[in-house]
């Protein structure tokens, strides 16, 4: 077997392409036998670890755990890490070549970032360094800042963007709007979905964090609008909870 075969089939584990419950179809895989996609992601992982000045173990660590390996394949595969990450030039190159390939499949791209995400959080902290090399490769993705603020808040939960932000809807939607903003979000971005796809522990923790941050977000926009004499529809949010309670195990009671 080839070693972009390798990359292929280890790319294949970390983005669902051999979960037998999900079809060529899927809007989040990549396609099928696309080895440009999976050599993009092993480099734009491996050069994050070069974006603040230096690398850490942690980050190589997390980086083999999301692309699970055979001990007798590790040396040739760290290798190929430690090549792609002398440098953290060329990176724009790959970056810009997965946006435009996939800009159909947002989704996907927004599982790069998460791996990306992970990979930098995995020593404890996102560096300043780190932090503008994600937002440029959210750029080159065709993110925009809001955008890339609300896929970047659950690593940092300080500082947080706005609800509506983080809902993807407009201050002046209504509470059903939201409402369904909010269980469409939960939905897509619920841990167990990403488990029955066999996804690596990176991105259920990252699924685990968003539901929290979208839950939260909903929580607020509701509470500020009951504050403001705008309370949320009752009956609605009501309804919306006893759903989502039975589906959802990380939905926010009493929503």
């Amino acid at each position: 077997m080839s070693l972009w075969k390798r990359l292929l089939d280890l790319a294949g584990n970390a983005f669902h392409l051999a979960a037998p419950d999900v079809g060529p179809t899927d809007p989040c895989s990549p396609d099928p036998g696309d080895m440009e996609f999976a050599a993009a992601v092993v480099a734009l992982a491996a050069k994050m670890a070069r974006a603040d000045g230096k690398s850490t173990l942690d980050e190589a660590a997390a980086f083999r755990a999301a692309f699970p390996i055979s001990p007798d394949e590790r040396p040739m595969f760290d290798k190929l890490f430690a090549l792609a990450q002398e440098t953290v030039h060329g990176y724009e190159g790959y970056a810009r070549r997965i946006g435009k390939r996939y800009v159909a499949k947002p989704c996907l791209l927004e599982d790069v970032l998460d791996v990306l995400f992970a990979f930098a959080a995995a020593d404890g902290a996102i560096t300043d360094g780190e932090l503008a090399y994600l937002n440029r490769v959210s750029d080159l993705f065709g993110f925009t800042e809001t955008e890339f603020a609300r896929l970047s808040a659950p690593y940092f939960p300080d500082r947080a963007p706005d609800p509506y932000t983080m809902l993807s809807v407009s201050i002046q939607a209504s509470d059903e709007d939201i409402r369904r903003a909010w269980t469409r979000s939960v939905a897509e971005n619920h841990p167990d979905k990403f488990i029955a796809r066999g996804a690596p522990v990176e991105f259920i923790k990252a699924a685990h964090e968003k539901t929290a941050a979208i839950n939260a977000a909903y929580e607020q926009i509701k509470s500020s609008r009951k504050q403001k004499g705008r309370p949320a529809n009752t009956q609605e949010s009501g309804r919306a909870s006893s759903e989502s309670s039975r589906s959802y195990q990380n939905a926010p009671a009493g929503s």
